[in-house]
């Protein structure tokens, strides 16, 4: 099943714009912005949608931010594929990982929440049969921090450099997703390249 819905996690309103939770909805924005996709609010679903044509042409892909909090980002998502009459394969879903380096991406099917309530959410609501792109925010700096007081930081000034120097290569990536199929980039998104 080709990508019909790409959807970033993160948290609504301008308190949470800048931090590390928030980087899914940074990312889809990204790609709206480079599609000229236009928001509009969806009360209906509880989120802030935008429709892009793709490739093969008359292909039409809906990009999401569920405005619920974080930890309720399967009710809104789950609502949209049932409304839709769309499996939960057709689904990529954007977001922050602190088990990864800073600005590493890493794409895959399946699997467990790994301690991101948004996606023990999704779960909940419809299942583990989901595409994962996951933006490393690089770990606590120490390990007594509370998880929730560092995800909802905002990156330091360095940080969002090397996030934004990287924001080419993922929409480079969002591409491949797009065209070529979740196997097909997984391949190339998951390498790493050694000197």
């Amino acid at each position: 099943m080709s990508i019909a819905i790409i959807a970033g996690l993160g948290n609504p309103g301008l308190k949470y714009r800048n931090t590390r939770h928030n980087v899914g909805f940074a990312l889809v924005e990204q790609l709206a912005a480079t599609m000229g996709a236009q928001w509009q609010p969806n009360a209906r679903f509880e989120a802030t949608t935008a429709s892009v044509s793709a490739s093969p042409p008359k292909r039409t892909l809906l990009l999401v931010k569920p405005q619920t909090f974080m930890n309720a980002s399967g009710r809104s998502l789950g609502a949209i594929l049932r409304e839709q009459n769309l499996p939960s394969t057709s689904l990529l879903v954007v977001y922050d990982d602190i088990t990864l380096e800073l600005g590493r991406a890493k794409l895959s099917m399946r699997g467990r929440a790994g301690g991101h309530n948004g996606i023990a959410d999704l779960l909940a609501h419809i299942g583990d049969d989901f595409l994962r792109y996951r933006i490393g925010i690089g770990a606590k700096p120490y390990k007594a921090m509370n998880l929730a007081d560092y995800v909802l930081s905002p990156f330091l000034p360095d940080e969002q450099t090397i996030l934004a120097n990287r924001v080419p290569v993922y929409l480079e990536h969002f591409k491949l997703m797009i065209d070529k199929g979740a196997e097909y980039a997984m391949n190339f998104i998951n390498q790493r390249i050694t000197a």
